[in-house]
Parts: structure tokens; sequence; C-alpha cells
């Protein structure tokens, strides 16, 4: 599936983006290319793969041990923030 130029003015407006007229072109073959990446990639057969739960099945997962490795520096932080209460930040309401 190759996009064109229009197709790309379609989908940066309706994602809010601001696209320049330059870079039209350049996003319209990047995302030609993932587009047909995804198409040759439905040509897979699966109908013989096994669905798997969990992609480690019958072995573990090595974690690290669960320690703290800072300390709680919140009150420095905090200094630099404009206005701080209960040591939450409070920023100005955004929804309208």
């Amino acid at each position: 599936m190759s996009l064109t130029r229009q197709d790309v003015e379609g989908i940066a407006r309706l994602a809010r983006l601001k696209v320049s007229d330059a870079d039209l072109e350049v996003y319209a073959g990047s995302l030609s290319k993932i587009l047909a990446f995804v198409e040759q990639l439905s040509t897979v057969e699966t109908a013989a793969v096994e669905p798997m739960a969990h992609p480690l099945a019958g072995e573990a997962q090595r974690l690290r041990p669960d320690a703290v490795s800072e300390s709680n520096h919140r009150e420095l932080y905090q200094r630099n923030a404009p206005q701080v209460e209960a040591g939450l930040y409070v920023v100005p309401k955004v929804i309208e």
C-alpha cells in the first residue's frame, strides 16, 4: 500500500500534528514502507503455530533483587517547584 501526500496530510490532521510541506513526502515514503512491511508479515503462514500464553513457557525469568537503590529526594526536588501542597506538585487546571 502506497500513501500519497494527501493521505499523510489527512493522517496528520486527524492526529493533530503539524507537518511541514517539505516533510510530507518523507513521511509518505516512510509510512508506505511500514505498511508494506506489515503486509509482508500478514502473508506468513501461522496456522500451525501454537499460541503461547507466555513467551517464557516452562522457564523462569531471572530478576534482580527488589532493593532500594536511591534515597528519597522529594523535598530537594520540590524546592524548585513553583507550588507544592502536601508533597504534591500543584499545576494549573487544563481541562475545560
